[in-house]
């Protein structure tokens, strides 16, 4: 009975805090990087809802998956994020951006409300894939900013924890019931990703 309602309150915590996202708007890439730092850097991720929704998704997907997707693919998304930086920076085109990160979004919720679990192999290659679109976003902003190296950083550090929040969601699965709020997490972040999509 205890558990029951401690899966409850953790299921009804989980959605308001989805619901608070759903309601911030998604201008994650309209800040001025001029004199960016660590600081800026640090707080961008948290400006935009696709860039909160998609990593908190990696968390949380990596969570449902289990073993070493807890570890890899958290590792995996800023590394490759950092490498699609790295192109934005030094100006090489990467097309579709902006729908690559909506469909990051989507796609990341459509997993966790399918509790699909394909090889690890492939579960990487669809978040560095969409790392790559994030990073390259971001990248593009970065020669203007003042400390451009500083400002990745606190990118990445805020990526990291926005990843370690997911998979602190994701302990709901070891309750009763816990994969069925995970997977409805896992549909409502799959929703605002088409709506990011339809956007303008």
């Amino acid at each position: 009975m205890f558990l029951a309602r401690r899966s409850r309150l953790l299921a009804a915590i989980a959605i308001g805090i989805l619901c608070t996202v759903l309601g911030m708007p998604a201008e994650a890439h309209l800040l001025d990087a001029t004199h960016a730092g660590a600081a800026q850097g640090f707080t961008h991720p948290f400006s935009g809802l696709d860039h909160i929704l998609a990593m908190v998704a990696v968390g949380l997907w990596a969570a449902q998956i289990g073993r070493r997707a807890l570890w890899v693919l958290p590792l995996a998304f800023p590394l490759a994020m950092a490498a699609g930086g790295l192109l934005g920076m030094g100006g090489v085109a990467v097309p579709g951006i902006e729908t690559g990160i909506g469909a990051s979004v989507a796609v990341l919720g459509l997993m966790i409300a399918l509790a699909a679990r394909p090889p690890l192999t492939v579960a990487i290659g669809l978040v560095a894939l969409f790392a790559v679109f994030h990073g390259h976003a971001h990248g593009t902003e970065l020669p203007a900013a003042a400390s451009p190296v500083l400002y990745g950083l606190g990118f990445v550090a805020a990526t990291a924890i926005l990843h370690m929040i997911g998979l602190g969601i994701g302990q709901v699965l070891k309750l009763p019931r816990g994969q069925l709020a995970v997977r409805a997490g896992g549909a409502a972040i799959a929703v605002a990703g088409v709506f990011l999509l339809l956007g303008p």
